[in-house]
């Protein structure tokens, strides 16, 4: 090979090295930028927040128009709300995907039942508030309760858990499922026994961040499930109920004292965080304990 021949690979390699550091330079610099992002304004709700966080106000209710006492109820009321949403959904969900992928035929219905959950995904929250309280509030007669709520909820974290569980359903090598059919064993009992549980840290994904989106959102339950002041806590699925992202809401824009409840409305957004943290943590461990045990 010429000399000439070797600097042109030479300088080739070279060119190619200098855009791929260039490249991953931009992906460094953007995930710094997120990460910074995010340390600023957990940071800054915390330093405003930390001072309300007591064991009185996370046991009790709220007293005197809300300027004092706790956030039990809106604490409970998240947690009723978003697990609710999440055990709707995610049957339904894995469900729906494992027919798109599993069972479907490739062709135009296929296409515009993806086309219409991918649209699903981006309609805004509040035309599903909307929904909530026409279909589920009147329509089947919940009237504001946490079934409302939850179904409403669930009806906004189902696009997300279906394109996560296709996702995740796609990822299962196709030698899984021929080699459990030439066992003899049926369709069914592959995908039941052998791709769903190679799938399943992937569907946990897409739940967590379902259930991360379900605890922190407004518009749907403020019009099904959410109400401005209730002291106890609910006592059946038809109750409403308190819940931390409409106390903000209420907190600050229609307290009668707002300046006075600044530092309870760190202090619940705070603690809205935090639940959510935390839910996703217990979600993320169980994904990883099934991924050790593949």
């Amino acid at each position: 090979m010429k000399a000439s021949e070797f600097s042109s690979i030479s300088d080739s390699r070279k060119r190619r090295k200098a855009m791929e550091f260039i490249v991953f330079l931009f992906f460094r610099i953007s995930a710094l930028i997120c990460s910074f992002g995010l340390v600023i304004i957990v940071g800054f709700i915390a330093v405003k927040g930390l001072s309300s966080i007591t064991w009185t106000f996370l046991t009790q209710p709220p007293v005197k128009m809300m300027t004092e006492g706790g956030i039990l109820p809106c604490i409970m009321g998240t947690i009723y709300l978003s697990l609710g949403a999440i055990l709707i959904a995610v049957p339904i969900g894995v469900a729906s995907a494992v027919y798109l992928t599993e069972y479907a035929a490739p062709g135009r219905l296929l296409r515009a039942i993806r086309l219409g959950i991918n649209n699903l995904a981006g309609i805004p929250s509040v035309i599903f508030g909307l929904f909530g309280l026409a279909f589920f509030v009147i329509y089947l007669g919940m009237g504001v309760s946490i079934l409302a709520g939850a179904c409403t909820l669930s009806a906004l974290t189902l696009p997300v858990v279906i394109s996560s569980t296709e996702e995740a359903l796609r990822a299962v090598p196709q030698t899984y499922r021929e080699a459990s059919l030439g066992l003899g064993a049926t369709k069914w009992q592959t995908i039941y026994r052998v791709v769903l549980p190679s799938a399943l840290p992937g569907i946990l994904t897409g739940t967590i961040l379902g259930l991360g989106r379900a605890a922190g959102e407004t518009a749907p339950i403020m019009f099904t499930a959410a109400v401005f002041f209730t002291p106890s806590l609910p006592s059946s699925i038809f109750d409403e109920v308190m819940a931390l992202p409409y106390h903000i809401y209420v907190l600050a824009t229609a307290g009668t004292e707002i300046e006075k409840t600044r530092p309870l409305q760190f202090g619940t957004a705070l603690v809205l965080i935090m639940l959510v943290l935390g839910l996703n943590l217990v979600a993320i461990i169980y994904r990883s304990k099934l991924r050790r045990r593949k």
